[in-house]
């Protein structure tokens, strides 16, 4: 394990490369911010809301929505701007008090909105499937939200839909690579946590192509021939979540009193039980966990120090999400038992080590980490 000596990245992290001087790619495209005309992307994203406008016949732009701090500074950002927005959510089926009380707020900014449910029975067995194959639950997920969307754009003729982060530029890959500011196929099968597959790669005797529809890619051909365009709206403004929470929250967004579901922020990550399932996978593939990436954030923006991160990883512990962990298994219909030795087929060997039945990650950030403190099957 090598870890950026800027902030906490491990160079086990997928799309991140460590530089010689031992530097993260996400460290290095956040040095080039300065560079980038900020006012100059502003006033093209007001030629982009005016095409929209001039081609819409209805809606001018569709924002996916979660009802998360990102979302709800989407459909503000889109408002002030003058758009006519339709908002469309995914239901997860792990949706969480504030995270339907975040979502019933972004509704009263002032959108009308779709709330997209796909049959349990198909979530079921699609998301155990894919744990169990790819160890993680959240493939169905991110196909949902990167096709459900697009789908309705295509069907309401919305010339516009407008997304939050580009996460890939954020967390390791330069605009280049990552597509600046268009997600199109390229970028969701790269980085959109799909593990390269489509719902076809997922018929099964148990799970039909009917059963996929929801899931199902929308092409790039498709939205082309529609005139439609599928934007990061943080390739026009910077991002941010502190800013983007600091916003939210002026909306009437609320974070999570309790603390972090999974991570550092309490105002993220908090509208999904299940969300913390896919995140704790990467502790047994990478090494690391969410808290990793969220305090990387907060280093790249001189909110802490590389030291101040260090010492908050090691008080937090690995945040094994027991409570999220029982619900997952009892809406897919396993026991907790067959939940933690399906995360074990997916122990990284190259980086961990058992000693005396103790697992050991080599070379880790922290050299006292308490191993013996940390879960090892949590049943």
């Amino acid at each position: 394990m090598v870890y950026c000596t800027k902030c906490v990245t491990p160079s086990t992290r997928p799309n991140v490369v460590i530089d010689e001087n031992g530097v993260c790619s996400a460290c290095r495209n956040y040095q080039t911010r300065p560079n980038i005309d900020w006012n100059k992307r502003s006033k093209t994203f007001a030629d982009v809301v005016s095409n929209a406008k001039s081609k819409s016949t209805g809606y001018d732009c569709l924002i996916p929505v979660s009802g998360g701090k990102d979302s709800t500074w989407q459909v503000v950002k889109c408002l002030e701007a003058g758009l006519k927005p339709l908002a469309v959510t995914w239901k997860t089926p792990g949706l969480t008090e504030v995270g339907r009380s975040n979502l019933e707020n972004l509704i009263n900014l002032g959108v009308d909105h779709i709330n997209y449910q796909i049959s349990p029975k198909v979530e079921k067995k699609f998301m155990l499937t894919t744990f169990e194959k790819v160890g993680s639950s959240a493939v169905p997920m991110h196909m949902a939200i990167f096709n459900i969307p697009l789908r309705i754009a295509l069907k309401f003729n919305i010339p516009l839909v407008v997304w939050g982060e580009n996460s890939a530029f954020e967390y390791g890959n330069s605009e280049e690579e990552s597509t600046g500011f268009k997600l199109n196929s390229a970028w969701r099968k790269k980085y959109g946590m799909t593990h390269g597959t489509t719902a076809e790669n997922w018929i099964s005797k148990d799970i039909t192509l009917k059963d996929l529809t929801a899931y199902r890619e929308v092409t790039d051909q498709e939205l082309d021939d529609n005139g439609i365009l599928a934007v990061f709206l943080g390739y026009y403004f910077p991002w941010d979540p502190a800013e983007s929470y600091r916003v939210a929250k002026e909306s009437g967004f609320k974070s999570r009193q309790e603390g972090p579901k999974t991570g550092y922020y309490n105002y993220a990550d908090i509208d999904d039980h299940f969300i913390s399932i896919h995140h704790y996978l990467k502790w047994y593939k990478f090494g690391f966990t969410r808290i990793f990436d969220n305090l990387s954030l907060e280093i790249r923006n001189k909110r802490l120090s590389r030291d101040e991160a260090i010492s908050i990883i090691k008080s937090t512990g690995d945040q094994t999400p027991h409570e999220d962990i029982e619900k997952f298994c009892n809406f897919v219909g396993i026991s907790k038992q067959r939940f933690f030795e399906i995360c074990e087929t997916f122990r990284n060997h190259k980086i961990w080590t058992n000693k005396n039945n103790i697992w050991q990650i080599n070379n880790f950030l922290i050299s006292d980490w308490a191993w013996d403190k940390c879960d090892k099957y949590g049943y």
